[in-house]
């Protein structure tokens, strides 16, 4: 694109991984974790809807995705873990929480805990301090999670002013291709967002129905 009399700016387009569903290929997960690893945003499928996320410790990208996103700084930013036994090194969960979350995940679920200091404190919520934790059921997340070995930094990708997840990753390409590093296809997912449970108090509570059954707090 030219900008005044002989400058040039090349604006960078994202790359785009057309990534199995089911059986991920390890060539395109090593390159994905390498794009995270060099200060990347992607945006990649989950078992809900689209999430965008860097790593936990990169600063930087998150303040591109707060920008993105245009959050506020109460928003709740949720750590993408492998498995349960990931979680307590981030969040204080007492033996009840984690007999519950056994049930549910791996599931379309955001579990809300008080933060242990393995979280930066700019992700935590910066009154409450807590975070969110979430383990979902998606070959993709879990190929990823398994070749970066630690917790993808994330947020759902609910771009300002619309009110449901973007789910299309072709349309996520043509809108967000100048925005992000890197945007996984893992095909058309879901329009709602996770269900999320705060176990803040002693009885867990819904803040948000999403697509995650929350029959039992009811």
């Amino acid at each position: 694109m030219q900008a005044g009399l002989g400058t040039l700016v090349i604006i960078a387009m994202s790359q785009f991984f057309q990534v199995h569903p089911d059986n991920p290929q390890l060539r395109l997960i090593r390159s994905s974790v390498e794009i995270l690893g060099q200060g990347g945003v992607i945006v990649y499928p989950t078992d809900s809807s689209y999430a965008i996320g860097c790593l936990i410790g990169d600063k930087a990208a998150m303040d591109r995705i707060r920008k993105i996103r245009q959050l506020t700084k109460n928003h709740n930013f949720t750590l993408v873990c492998r498995d349960l036994s990931e979680i307590s090194k981030y969040a204080k969960v007492d033996n009840s929480a984690y007999r519950i979350i056994r049930k549910l995940a791996p599931g379309p679920y955001t579990f809300i805990f008080k933060a242990t200091h393995g979280v930066p404190k700019r992700l935590q919520h910066p009154k409450k301090k807590t975070i969110g934790i979430r383990v979902p059921n998606n070959p993709i997340v879990d190929a990823l999670l398994n070749e970066l070995g630690e917790p993808i930094m994330s947020s759902t990708l609910i771009l300002p002013g619309e009110g449901l997840p973007m789910n299309d990753p072709f349309e996520i390409r043509e809108r967000m291709q100048h925005d992000v590093d890197l945007v996984i296809d893992g095909g058309h997912c879901g329009l709602e967002a996770t269900s999320v449970i705060d176990f803040l108090d002693d009885t867990p509570h819904v803040t948000r129905a999403g697509c995650g059954d929350v029959f039992m707090f009811s």
